[in-house]
């Protein structure tokens, strides 16, 4: 494929260079969330960016391979503002066609410089945009802009997904933000084995939300009444984790909170509508 590091000149680039911290495995429940997402399979060209991937590529390499079994046909285009991280990428990628690697040499797969401006050759428009723990490092007003200018690269009826994980995996949150740049869902993903309290996610909250979890924002209450649900689901822990978080989501439903994608509670996912946890 052909590489986007002409596509966006350095005049153009949107945003500042991050941390960079990734990891091996590290995205894997987004990924999974992403593979069976109706937007991807059901997309006309499905075009996914992998924006702010670090300072290794090996996100959107596996992001492509996880995708791959769902649709063959899928492409992952991984963005990074700074060209030092871009050519590391290229070399990793390099590495993949030569056969060093275990992902497939034939990998649907290119790098190129670009931030939130979403440069993208040939005037295509990405399916997904996918945009984990960039920002993070941002503040809270920086936010609904930089949504807005993803979300005017995606094709119609395109999603961004932006969210945040620790460093391994366990805890991650996201939101599900249309071409429109409207924000719907909220969802929170953990390992349920030695789980003590789902609250641990409020650590890893998205940007748009992380500082409102105190007392008075739908945010803190949706954590502390999901807390007391786990806490009154211990009773069946005999039956495992997995038995205790549906259980204890029942329960939250039962209160009157909006739980959605009940197929998805086994993976220890929680998803609400955005508007059931959005700042006062």
């Amino acid at each position: 494929m052909a590489s986007a590091r002409s596509s966006a000149p350095h005049g153009a680039r949107v945003g500042r260079i991050t941390r960079g911290t990734t990891g091996t495995n590290r995205l894997r429940r987004i990924d999974r969330w992403i593979a069976r997402h109706p937007t991807l399979r059901r997309a006309e060209d499905p075009l996914v960016v992998d924006l702010g991937y670090g300072a290794s590529g090996v996100t959107a390499l596996e992001l492509a391979a996880r995708l791959a079994r769902a649709r063959s046909d899928v492409e992952v285009l991984g963005l990074e503002i700074d060209p030092e991280r871009v050519q590391r990428a290229e070399e990793q990628l390099a590495a993949v066609r030569a056969g060093h690697t275990p992902f497939p040499r034939d990998l649907r797969v290119s790098f190129g410089v670009g931030g939130f401006e979403v440069p993208v050759p040939s005037g295509r428009r990405p399916a997904v945009i996918r945009a984990f723990n960039v920002l993070r490092q941002y503040d809270e007003h920086e936010v609904a802009p930089a949504w807005a200018s993803m979300a005017a690269r995606l094709a119609p009826g395109g999603l961004l997904v932006e969210g945040t994980c620790d460093e391994i995996g366990r805890i991650a949150t996201w939101v599900a933000i249309t071409a429109d740049g409207s924000p719907r869902s909220l969802t929170v993903s953990l390992r349920l084995a030695g789980l003590e309290h789902p609250s641990v996610a409020a650590e890893r909250l998205p940007k748009a939300l992380i500082h409102r979890n105190v007392p008075g924002e739908r945010i803190h209450a949706l954590l502390a009444d999901l807390d007391a649900a786990w806490d009154r689901a211990a009773a069946v822990s005999p039956f495992g984790p997995v038995e205790r978080w549906r259980t204890a989501l029942d329960a939250l439903a039962g209160t009157g909170w909006p739980v959605q994608e009940r197929s998805r509670w086994r993976l220890g996912e929680l998803t609400v509508p955005w508007t059931a946890v959005a700042p006062n």
